[in-house]
């Protein structure tokens, strides 16, 4: 695959970045691009090459932040270990939402809600239950070894998050490659199609979200360990779910490096946005919803559209 050199000389350029830094601003800066680059491929495997475009995100991410979360304070298991069933606890939300919804046909904007009102609901559930903390939250002990995912300083969690960044891009790759990528586009544009060439479009499409809700949990995880507590705002709020849909619309829908374009603009946006207007709280989404408006009327195909057709007239292509 053509992409695959690009990924491995991408993740070899950005190893020696953290040691060519002296700002741990700047460093932290870099990790949450990374980590939103992460949600926005996991939101992008089944929006953008799937056209099920969800508004409910952080039912996968918050799933996944618990289940590490949970296991490691309640239950005293590695947090290694938990990350990794983070993952299949997203995805395996994912297979609850992706059933309930194809099962029964919806799709557009009806399957946009019900992700929405899994998110909302999960949310309300975490407010009131016992083992997440209900209102209070999961505060994670503090434990600086490698062993237990916690570092000293922020490079451990850099090569971490280069590392599941480096995953999502290869994901996505093998995905374009793939009989699996390729029946899921043609369900993405037109499923009814789809179907009379014989392909399973139920299945398809509930393939693709367990593997973007596997993807979210790693992220849930990830971001656990980095902050090192949780409540149900975070895990399932609304803003989890805004960012993982923005940063690939920005970027590129459907495309490999859409998510890693778009986080990297959304995020230096929200932080001059923070500079400039530090005392009026909420105002980024506001310009959030702003970015999203001028995306969709004026660059539908997002930044890497737009590079693409830079491109194609450098090159004299039409």
């Amino acid at each position: 695959m053509k992409s695959m050199p690009a990924i491995a000389l991408f993740t070899l350029l950005m190893l020696p970045l953290p040691w060519l830094m002296q700002s741990d601003y700047l460093l932290n800066f870099i990790i949450m691009v990374l980590f939103y680059a992460l949600l926005g491929q996991a939101w992008n495997v089944l929006g953008g090459y799937g056209g099920q475009f969800s508004f409910g995100h952080a039912a996968f991410f918050g799933t996944g932040a618990y289940t590490a979360s949970i296991l490691q304070v309640s239950f005293g298991i590695n947090p290694w270990v938990g990350f990794v069933i983070a993952g299949l606890g997203g995805g395996g939300m994912g297979l609850i939402v992706g059933f309930l919804s194809f099962r029964f046909g919806l799709k557009g904007a009806y399957f946009a809600l019900i992700t929405l009102a899994f998110a909302e609901v999960l949310r309300i559930l975490a407010s009131t239950v016992d083992f997440t903390g209900a209102g209070v939250g999961i505060l994670v002990p503090l434990q600086q070894t490698a062993a237990n995912f916690q570092f000293a300083d922020k490079t451990g969690y850099y090569l971490v998050a280069l590392a599941l960044v480096a995953l999502g891009l290869t994901i996505t790759a093998r995905l374009e490659n793939s009989r699996f990528g390729a029946r899921l586009i043609a369900v993405r544009e037109n499923e009814d199609a789809a179907r009379a060439l014989g392909i399973n479009a139920f299945e398809t499409k509930l393939k693709a979200i367990a593997l973007s809700g596997a993807m979210a949990g790693l992220a849930g995880a990830f971001y656990t360990q980095y902050f090192l507590y949780l409540d149900p705002a975070i895990a399932y709020g609304p803003s989890v779910s805004v960012e993982a849909l923005l940063v690939p619309i920005i970027g590129g829908i459907g495309t490999l490096l859409g998510p890693l374009l778009g986080s990297v603009v959304l995020h230096s946006i929200s932080e001059i946005a923070q500079h400039l207007t530090s005392s009026a709280p909420g105002v980024n989404l506001v310009i959030y919803g702003a970015i999203m408006v001028l995306m969709v009327l004026f660059l539908p195909s997002g930044l890497w559209g737009l590079v693409e057709r830079i491109r194609r007239k450098a090159g004299g292509g039409s």
